[in-house]
């Protein structure tokens, strides 16, 4: 668990001079969201702001077993199918799985 935490720091602390301002976790997952549904310069609304969020936290918990990729719409937007519950963790156990699953997704 330390060593996870020592890891995020780096990696915020290098992401923070890449961005020049402060980052959250919820920031730094709809950064990968953004990223994952590669649609180009768009304005989201509030709801989509949510669905990428969403595709984020099953982009990077797929390699842990949690999601699974069902489809991609014709919008392009990928569907997941859930495989195991997050909600079956704590919140300080989802929250470092989250830390170690951006982790390895930058890595």
């Amino acid at each position: 668990m330390d060593n996870i935490n020592k890891q995020w720091d780096v990696l915020i602390s290098g992401l923070e001079k890449s961005f020049d301002e402060k980052l959250s976790l919820k920031v730094i997952l709809y950064l990968i969201g953004v990223q994952e549904l590669n649609l180009g310069k768009k304005s989201y609304t509030r709801d989509e702001k949510l669905n990428v969020l969403h595709v984020a936290v099953c982009k990077i918990l797929s390699p842990y077993g949690y999601y699974k990729i069902e489809k991609i719409d014709e919008d392009g937007w990928p569907h997941f199918l859930e495989i195991k519950a997050l909600k079956n963790l704590s919140e300080k156990d989802q929250d470092l799985l989250l830390k170690k699953a951006i982790i390895n997704y930058f890595n």
